[in-house]
């Protein structure tokens, strides 16, 4: 019974913060780019696959770009 009544709560709350809801959005992506860059890469890049790490980065960035674009 406390799942629907939370679910309710936040849906009441996510209505009030709706203008919010962007910001929030672009603080948690780019919290995601801080962790990637600070973490993911240079970790990759320890072991010898520099190029297939930065490789498999940009591909990645790439396809996320077209599939922006397609849909």
């Amino acid at each position: 019974m406390s799942e629907p009544l939370a679910a309710l709560v936040g849906a009441f709350l996510l209505s009030l913060a709706a203008p919010l809801l962007p910001f929030s959005l672009a603080f948690a992506g780019g919290a995601m780019l801080y962790v990637v860059s600070d973490e993911l890469i240079p970790e990759s890049h320890s072991h010898g696959y520099e190029h297939h790490a930065t490789l498999g980065f940009i591909a990645g960035f790439l396809l996320l770009l077209v599939l922006l674009r397609l849909f």
